[in-house]
């Protein structure tokens, strides 16, 4: 009988790691640092270490394993392939097939924000959900779709991007992804930077932010105190990500949106400026949607990649 699981997070400097049971508890968790030179070519043989020795230390033979999921920073297909996974160095090849070779466990990987949307949907902020759409505001704008409790993956993994959308035709600067006006310009932790700067920039009321030092925390923490220039980036924040999640919602029509990352810590204030901007023009069939935050935190990766195999 399989009585365990391994979840694995894979992340640009760290991978994640947590043994399961298959009743979804997790008896242990660590992590291990993520080699990316010579292509990442190290990673996958350290997850098999990693689990190997975990086996070993728990006495624990592999046939009791039911498989290890793993989410990857990259676009990866039903079938475990990923297109490319820049931070890890990584081209195009199927993860599932290659860590099966190393370790004679059965894998399923997925990409991270899709991963980390199952982590709570099973154990986290979207319990009590089956369609639901998980946001994380980071240094980007990463999204995980979750239909009928599946992922759901596109055609070739990227389903979810929910940070590209197209929301600014008059943005000078340009994003990552390399177009301009993308819905992470402004709701990310950078974007809330950048709306910050550009708004100290014409403010002529009396503020506590500084334009040279400013982070997303400072904005939300002035917020809360009812600085006028902080107001107004979050009146903009909201007005940007309400609308954009809008859009997401008439197309998906989900239960639920479960708002993570680093800047979700502002806690519940947040809501308020994205869902009062969303009511305005969402669809009214997905106007009773749930606005709520993510719990899991940094551990929303490695449980949804153990639900994957449970």
């Amino acid at each position: 009988m399989k009585k365990y699981c391994f979840g694995v997070d894979v992340g640009g400097t760290t991978i994640k790691m947590g043994f399961f049971d298959t009743e979804g508890n997790v008896l242990d968790k660590w992590e291990i640092p993520t080699r990316t030179e010579n292509g990442g070519e190290n990673v996958l043989p350290d997850i098999a270490k990693a689990v190997k020795d975990k086996l070993a230390e728990k006495q624990i033979d592999k046939e009791e394993v039911s498989g290890i999921g793993v989410g990857v920073p990259g676009p990866v297909d039903s079938k475990g392939v990923v297109y490319k996974c820049v931070n890890l160095g990584w081209g195009i090849f199927n993860v599932n097939e290659k860590l099966e070779d190393l370790t004679g466990i059965s894998v399923k990987a997925g990409n991270d924000a899709n991963v980390a949307a199952l982590g709570e949907m099973w154990k986290g902020g979207g319990q009590g959900f089956h369609t639901l759409v998980v946001v994380t505001l980071g240094t980007g704008v990463g999204g995980g779709i979750i239909l009928d409790g599946q992922m759901l993956t596109g055609a070739k993994g990227a389903g979810g991007e929910i940070g590209h959308i197209h929301m600014n035709d008059a943005e000078p600067d340009e994003c990552g992804c390399g177009n301009h006006g993308c819905l992470e310009q402004y709701a990310s932790a950078t974007g809330v930077v950048r709306l910050a700067k550009r708004a100290l920039a014409k403010a002529t009321e009396k503020t506590v932010l500084n334009a040279d030092t400013v982070t997303a925390k400072d904005v939300w923490d002035a917020v809360k105190e009812g600085d006028p220039v902080a107001l107004q980036v979050a009146e903009q924040f909201g007005k940007y990500l309400g609308e954009g999640l809008a859009i997401v919602a008439d197309v998906i029509n989900p239960e639920a949106f479960v708002i993570g990352g680093g800047v979700s810590k502002a806690g519940e204030v947040l809501l308020s400026y994205i869902e009062k901007n969303y009511t305005k023009t969402v669809f009214h069939a997905s106007r009773d949607v749930k606005f709520t935050l993510a719990t899991l935190g940094n551990d929303a990766g490695i449980y949804g990649a153990a639900k994957l195999v449970i």
